[in-house]
């Protein structure tokens, strides 16, 4: 046996299991990629770059992983199959040498009222068991502790058939929970100004509502105003306590007015259901206007904002209770978690501090448990989704990570690539999509695609090594190497907005002058306070107001496939006049989700088969071919060109066409040329919002923002999803706006952002709550000679390779 194994050793011939070195992918069509064909080393960290919308997402995300889930999904049952999500097979001709992807993406996490940090991470309920077994006193099981769970308890009789009998029996039951019985677990309650609903210094009869949809003869005001309740020509502030009870919070009555049957409602009810209830994002402008002027949220005065009930708060170990532990900055809950002695609980201890260590090591040592999951940036989400992998015991899996530097200050992309290379030194696979050559410069293997973006990309331009691609001669290999020198001269601000005792959040009484009409950068490790000083902050100032602030921020754009470029921007509203103007009809014919809709795929241009747990099916619609329109509505031209041809457009086709000529529509050309500025000018008119990658739907909403009447432009990280050389064209951007008289602030952590700016106001020096202080204010030049901080450490290296 000895001598067999022995002889196996000496073998040169390698095992057939071991020859499955290599992803391979052939022929990948998926959106824009282009019959891509490529190798992938297995057991290596493997970046993929590229301008945004060169094809990366497409094949990292689109074809590799979302093939490998779908495989494993099929291992399922049917029966369990029908409960996942449904994944089409990625249009390729062949993948091999798949292993089981885990996807780290930087899709928000759930903005849940109830979702915290704690219990998207599982720290929450290692927490809950931990305090249900030592604190005292003892209140109950883990549930108990849970703001999630509402206390029940009922009783009543109870049918039984044992035996070919019938009997009766009483039961009782109870389930105690942790919920905050007064917010229901959200830690805020909402409270209704009423003096936005109604003058009380006039009568109904004297237009009294000033609520919208509440106009003085129709329906919604005459139930109030002719319901008997209260005399109409009374003013609302002399109304008894009685009338102003039924006024304002009558339980649902039927009635008769008019001789119609209808239902009186008290009108703060009311409200709460027809308006409050509906997803804000939905609401007309109008409305949405409204309500964020009616109502206000305040901490909850019950729980005072811990979400959790008296009892659950009363119960603690060593006077800390389990509100206490999930307001303390992790890094501080994981010190104290480390001091707890308890031999009953240890496999617990142990568990819970891998997990709060993990939080400090990747970088988010500053966040508590109680944190909103909804509040976290799209990197912060990341990181927090990382976590849970770092310390498996799984080898030979895939990670696939979506630009893990998102919202990184330079001095925390070093840990981040330790993490990177320590989940590849495991012996897996790591796919990283990133655009920061502090990261691509750890690749082992690097894919560059291009050599453009939308059409003019989808093709392989480089495969190798780090050093083949610096001498590649591809658009990422030419600026692989750029530095932005610091600025000759900066502007001289002609004002200043003023920030006095900023509190929110970290920040500790900061006060800071942020100057006006220059290229302001705002920056500092992540989590020392810079989104809290500028979203939380700034809009409270007086002043702020009245000049004009317009906030782009990183929140996700909403969209079904249905929506493109031109619904989202604006831009179908003056095309649809101009082709209804040039032709004599109606508007509404030349839009694919109204009247022009093709009736056989109701517009959508492909007709979807549901196969219950098996991928649906979407074919072409053969009625309009993949038009979306009516056969009619395309006999209709303008400028030679039917309303279909104009949708397939690029942006910069599109600018040419409505510049001039008989198509020559101006406000068309003025959106169309914003799209162009912030560099999407390949993008097509009808490409699916959702088929855009981050960086250019971020684009795409500073695109429409830009159309805003705002002084003052705050930018929240613009460079997310950049490529090197799409960096230029943000800079000259920015530049444009200075100079035409708006003052832009930018929250940032690119250096060649920070290096072009006139003025950097720098925050730290740490994080959490060894943060929120201004450690510099002043140009990038002082920054750079002082090096008095971190920032200025690494903006010094970063400015220094040009000999600037």
């Amino acid at each position: 046996m000895s001598t067999a194994a022995r002889t196996d050793t000496q073998s040169p011939e390698l095992h057939v299991a071991d020859s499955h070195d290599l992803i391979r992918v052939q022929g990948a069509r998926e959106n824009n990629l282009k019959d891509v064909s490529i190798e992938i080393p297995k057991r290596r960290l493997t970046v993929f770059t590229g301008v945004s919308g060169s094809g990366k997402s497409s094949l990292v995300f689109g074809t590799i992983a979302a093939e490998s889930q779908r495989l494993i999904n099929e291992t399922y049952s049917a029966f369990v199959q029908g409960f996942m999500p449904t994944l089409a097979r990625p249009e390729v001709d062949v993948l091999e040498g798949l292993t089981t992807a885990i996807i780290v993406d930087q899709q928000r996490m759930g903005a849940d009222p109830r979702s915290t940090v704690g219990t998207a991470t599982d720290a929450n309920a290692m927490l809950r068991i931990l305090f249900s077994r030592l604190g005292q006193p003892h209140i109950g099981s883990p549930k108990a502790f849970s703001f999630n769970v509402a206390s029940i308890s009922g009783s009543g009789a109870v049918t039984v058939e044992r035996g070919g009998q019938t009997t009766k029996e009483r039961r009782s039951f109870s389930i105690t929970g942790g919920m905050c019985p007064r917010c229901e677990g959200r830690g805020s309650v909402t409270d209704i100004d009423l003096s936005q609903l109604f003058d009380d210094s006039k009568s109904l009869n004297e237009d009294a509502l000033t609520i919208p949809g509440y106009k003085a003869g129709g329906w919604n005001y005459r139930l109030y105003s002719e319901s008997g309740f209260f005399d109409p020509d009374k003013p609302i502030r002399t109304y008894t306590e009685q009338e102003l009870h039924d006024f304002l919070h009558r339980e649902p009555t039927r009635m008769k007015i008019a001789g119609i049957n209808m239902t009186y409602e008290g009108l703060v009810p009311r409200i709460q259901k027809a308006m409050l209830a509906k997803d804000r994002e939905a609401m007309q402008p109008h409305i949405r206007a409204f309500v964020d002027r009616a109502v206000t949220f305040t901490a909850c005065p019950e729980c005072g904002g811990t979400r959790l009930s008296a009892a659950a708060r009363s119960s603690r170990i060593g006077g800390i209770s389990i509100a206490d532990a999930c307001a303390m900055q992790i890094s501080d809950l994981a010190a104290w978690v480390r001091g707890l002695d308890e031999p009953s609980v240890a496999p617990l201890l142990a568990a819970l501090g891998h997990t709060l260590d993990s939080f400090v090591e990747i970088g988010l040592g500053y966040l508590s448990l109680d944190r909103p999951s909804g509040t976290l940036s799209g990197g912060e989400a990341q990181r927090v989704k990382m976590i849970r992998h770092l310390g498996s015991s799984l080898t030979d899996t895939t990670y696939v990570f979506d630009e893990p530097t998102v919202g990184l200050h330079p001095h925390d992309i070093q840990r981040m690539n330790s993490l990177l290379l320590r989940l590849r030194d495991k012996g897996n696979t790591v796919l990283v999509v990133e655009h920061k050559p502090e990261t691509i410069v750890i690749a082992d293997h690097v894919v560059d695609l291009g050599p453009g973006a939308g059409t003019g990309g989808g093709t392989v331009c480089f495969e190798g090594t780090v050093e083949g691609l610096r001498a590649a001669g591809t658009i990422t290999g030419r600026h692989f190497d750029d530095r932005a020198a610091l600025k000759e001269t900066v502007r001289t601000p002609t004002g200043a907005l003023e920030i006095r005792g900023a509190t929110a959040h970290n920040l500790r009484n900061v006060d800071v002058d942020i100057p006006l009409g220059v290229l302001c950068v705002v920056t500092g490790v992540a989590g020392s306070g810079k989104s809290s000083l500028v979203h939380g902050s700034l809009p409270q100032q007086p002043g702020a107001a009245g000049k004009g602030v317009v906030s782009v921020d990183q929140s996700a754009i909403r969209g079904s496939r249905r929506s493109n470029p031109a619904t989202y921007t604006g831009l179908l509203e003056p095309i649809r006049k101009a082709f209804a103007k040039a032709n004599g009809v109606k508007p509404a014919l030349f839009s694919a989700n109204s009247e022009g809709a093709c009736p056989n795929c109701n517009g959508a241009g492909v007709v979807y088969t549901d196969l219950a747990m098996m991928a649906g099916v979407a074919t072409t619609c053969e009625e309009c071919e993949g038009k979306r329109f009516e056969a009619s509505v395309l006999d209709h031209h303008l400028g030679g060109r039917d309303i279909s041809e104009v949708l397939a457009m690029s942006v910069t086709e599109a600018k040419e066409f409505f510049g001039a000529g008989e198509a020559s529509t101006p406000a068309a050309h003025r959106i169309l040329g914003r799209l162009a500025d912030v560099g999407l000018g390949y993008l097509s008119l009808g490409q699916p919002l959702t088929t855009l990658s981050g960086g250019e739907r971020q684009r795409l909403k500073l695109a429409t923002h830009m159309a805003e009447k705002g002084g003052v432009y705050v930018l929240d990280e613009p460079t997310t999803g950049l490529h090197l050389a799409d960096v230029e064209q943000l800079l000259g951007l920015l530049d444009r706006l200075v100079d035409s008289g708006k003052s832009v602030i930018v929250v940032e952590h690119h250096q060649a952002v920070m290096a072009h700016a006139d003025w950097i106001i720098d925050l730290g020096p740490g994080a959490g709550h060894d943060g929120g202080r201004i450690v510099f204010e002043g140009t990038p030049a002082d920054l750079v000679a002082a090096r008095s901080t971190l920032t200025g450490e690494h903006l010094a290296a970063y400015v220094g390779t040009t000999g600037s």
